[in-house]
This record gives C-alpha cells, structure tokens and sequence, in this order.
C-alpha cells in the first residue's frame, strides 16, 4: 500500500475484513448459546461461573453444602463433575427432563437460593454472566474434565487433585453418540 508521501506501508489488518458487518466474537461477552440437542448424542455444557469481583470466598464447606443441596434442589439440570475454586466453579451439567429450563434460569435459580442460604444477596455474591460450551465430542469432554481437576494444583492450592476437597461429581453425565 502507498500513502499520500509515496512510501510504502504495511496493510492494516482492517485492509482483511471480508466486509464491515464481520464481527469478531468477543470473549468479554459471553454468547449463551441454546443446547443443542442431536437425537441420541449427549447434551452437556461445561460451565463456569464466577465471584463478583473475583472475591475468594466459595472454597469452604459450608458453601459447598449449599451448591450442592441447591443443585440438587433444581433438578432441570442435573450437576454431573465439578471443582469449586476460591472465586469459581466449573461444572458439568445437562438437561435433567426432555424440554429443559433454559440454562440462564437455572443458573440464577441456585445462584439465589446459595445466596438466601448464606444471608448475602446474588447480586452481592455473584458476578452476573457465566461462561457455557457445550461439549461437541467425548474427547473434549474428558479433556476439560482433566483441565478443572488440575486448577487447584495449578493454583498452588493442592499438591494433588484428589487432595482438593470441594470436588465432586452429583450425577453421573455418560457421553453417547
């Protein structure tokens, strides 16, 4: 490319857009796509919900209890695996009845009743959005399981996965095609 002055300059890479609609997705906000469901093939989303403000406080047994009496409370969703970090969860989780509560619903659902439990409002608790994938194959599946289990080693927080005690798994999720 040659600017008004005659020298060359290197494209922009606004030069490679295939046109101005293009829009790039953007992990800043999350897409919340609706589950798929494919005949036989397994529906499960891998899950991520955080603090707000990243606050550290969910890794303790009394918060732990709640997440899993709430969860186990809003059957729409069944919680397969899941490790709860300081200021995150990630969980497995998929369609608990044939035409589900959207994903959105059941996340405020047990995010509120966690909150009511501990005296502390959801908003106050929780961030506001949550990330969701669903998992298209069951490689990836053990591969994100494998990933979740090792946050606590990374985070200096277990020397072990199995040695981190806010861990479990609620329902068993089999993988099918």
């Amino acid at each position: 490319m040659i600017d008004n002055g005659g020298s060359v300059s290197a494209p922009t890479a606004s030069m490679h857009e295939p046109n101005d609609s293009f829009v790039q997705p953007s992990r800043q906000h999350p897409a919340h796509l609706p589950p798929r469901i494919q005949g036989n093939r397994s529906t499960i989303i891998f899950l991520t919900v955080c603090t707000k403000g990243r606050r550290p406080c969910l890794a303790n047994p009394e918060l732990h209890q709640c997440l899993v009496t709430a969860w186990s409370d809003a059957t729409h969703w069944q919680v397969g695996r899941y490790v709860i970090m300081p200021d995150h969860i990630h969980l497995f989780c998929a369609p608990g009845q044939f035409s589900p509560t959207p994903l959105g619903s059941w996340i405020r659902f047990w995010k509120t009743a966690v909150s009511k439990s501990i005296k502390a409002s959801a908003g106050t608790l929780w961030q506001a959005d949550h990330w969701d994938t669903q998992l298209r194959q069951h490689e990836s599946n053990d591969a994100k399981w494998e990933y979740v289990r090792q946050n606590p080693v990374r985070a200096g927080l277990a020397n072990h996965p199995d040695e981190w005690p806010f861990q479990g798994e609620l329902n068993l999720l089999r993988w099918h095609d």
